[in-house]
């Protein structure tokens, strides 16, 4: 272990099939107004609208309702939600959906009371709200970005042509979150897919960093075996209750701050995959999962200590009889399998990204000079080339 940290997470969780019996008392601990915000309106053709709705009745809520939050929330949208909540005077965001939704409520909060640019201050800047802020509370529908329990927020600005994230300090973070598997289960297998995906990302974005024994680094290999043996399960039986608890609770835990304790971390995958989303609007995790075997196998001789311990700890690689380098190629084998196991997205193509558009692509990623390789613009197009 490495470096000075401190970590402290005050977001409450409740788990379980039984978890929204817990809304109503924590909806209590708020003011009379209640602004719900949601996506294209699955949860009222699953039944999660409705258990809300009555949820907040019974807690006495007077609520403002905020649907159409996209998959990919562009900024007009949070300024939509920030006139909502400056209008209505509103008490407490509820983010009911996918991690969309939640980065989508963080942006608002933080967003409603700024005045000054909120995009250049908080996604350009990366400076932390100096305004008040509207509490967010979260029930989770579709599992991915670990939004749940962390200060992520993901926005997209079209104007701008960025789609860029912003941390914010724990006093963004969810106050609670509701996590009941069973709302998971109507999400369309694409979708559930590329979450698993965007977890075992979040997992690797964190790992591939650092050169020191790290207690964390031992923490997340036990969550990626994790993952990789219930989304096998999943992606053949989805309603396998088992299978997505436990994946429900490795991506909350493979982004709430913990596995960063200790190290730094890589986030080029995420930064090249904003860049196709931003271009194509295709989803996230599928974005992550087409260019990340290009990306890594790209710069795994920097790290190649750590790429052999991925290999050998997590895919279970022999290394007797082999070179380091083809252990650690061996386990990006392993895991170019495993995505293809589960049917996600393995060529940016899929997704959109053309000879034509590819500049575009690469103009807009953010590169940071983190991980084991600070990469040029060049080698991004290279990486987009080859993930094409």
């Amino acid at each position: 272990m490495q470096g000075n940290f401190t970590y402290h997470n005050p977001t409450k969780l409740h788990f379980g099939e039984n978890a929204m019996a817990c809304l109503v008392d924590e909806l209590k601990n708020y003011g009379p107004v209640v602004m719900l915000s949601y996506g294209s309106g699955s949860i009222k053709r699953n039944g999660v609208y409705d258990a809300v709705m009555a949820a907040l009745k019974e807690a006495g809520k007077t609520v403002v309702e905020d649907a159409g939050v996209m998959p990919n929330p562009t900024y007009e949208k949070v300024q939509e939600g920030c006139r909502l909540v400056r209008d209505n005077k509103v008490d407490l965001i509820l983010a009911v959906g996918g991690g969309s939704t939640i980065d989508y409520a963080k942006g608002v909060s933080a967003s409603a009371y700024c005045e000054e640019d909120a995009w250049q201050k908080y996604w350009v800047s990366h400076k932390d709200p100096s305004c008040r802020t509207v509490p967010v509370g979260a029930v989770l529908t579709m599992v991915g970005t670990g939004s749940e329990m962390n200060g992520g927020s993901v926005i997209t600005n079209r104007k701008a042509g960025f789609k860029l994230g912003k941390v914010f300090g724990t006093d963004l973070f969810p106050r609670f979150a509701i996590l009941n598997p069973r709302f998971t289960m109507t999400v369309p297998q694409y979708q559930m897919v590329a979450g698993f995906f965007d977890i075992m990302s979040h997992l690797m974005e964190q790992y591939f960093a650092g050169k020191a024994d790290c207690t964390t680094d031992y923490i997340n290999e036990g969550l990626m075996r994790s993952l990789i043996h219930s989304s096998r399960i999943a992606a053949n039986n989805p309603q396998d209750y088992e299978a997505r608890a436990n994946i429900m609770w490795t991506a909350t835990w493979a982004l709430n701050t913990l596995l960063k304790c200790g190290k730094g971390g890589d986030w080029e995958v995420h930064q090249i995959g904003h860049a196709i989303g931003l271009v194509t609007d295709a989803t996230h995790g599928m974005t992550l999962a087409s260019v990340s075997l290009p990306y890594y196998r790209h710069v795994m001789h920097d790290g190649l200590h750590q790429f052999v311990r991925f290999a050998t700890n997590v895919w279970g690689v022999r290394p007797e009889g082999k070179s380091d380098e083809q252990v650690a190629k061996e386990g990006l084998d392993c895991l170019e399998a495993w995505m293809k196991e589960i049917g996600v997205v393995m060529h940016s193509g899929e997704l959109g990204v053309t000879n034509e558009n590819l500049q575009a692509v690469a103009d807009a990623v953010l590169i940071l000079p983190v991980g084991y390789r600070t990469l040029t613009r060049d080698e991004v197009v290279e990486i987009l080339k080859e993930s094409m």
